[in-house]
């Protein structure tokens, strides 16, 4: 099993609850594919380095998942299929990724208990 994380942003066109129907769609198709979900983060509605389709702010999701590496074209061609999503990004992480990840994770937890 390999470490991916995916980071996708979606129109800013859409609601809140539009917006979390994407993110979970794309959970879904992690997990009907044989993934495990380790983190889910959203980061909300931010402003975009350049407008994209004319758009200047869009919604940021972050997905670290474990899977097989067949997994990654299965949830790009959804990625790519659905209009809702103006750009995704994923990665294989190194050892290095996943500690740091880990550490992030972690150190956020913590944040959030305080």
């Amino acid at each position: 099993m390999n470490n991916y994380e995916t980071v996708f942003i979606v129109t800013p066109v859409l609601s809140d609850q539009q917006v979390q129907e994407v993110a979970d769609k794309f959970q879904g198709v992690i997990t009907e594919n044989g993934g495990q979900i380790v983190n889910r983060e959203s980061w909300g509605l931010r402003k975009l380095a350049y407008p994209i389709q004319k758009k200047t702010t869009g919604f940021y999701f972050l997905m670290e998942f474990t899977g097989e590496g067949t997994i990654i074209n299965t949830l790009e061609t959804q990625f790519r299929r659905d209009e809702r999503v103006i750009r995704f990004l994923t990665f294989k992480q190194d050892k290095f990724a996943v500690e740091y990840s880990a550490k992030r994770r972690a150190k956020l937890s913590n944040k959030q208990e305080e």
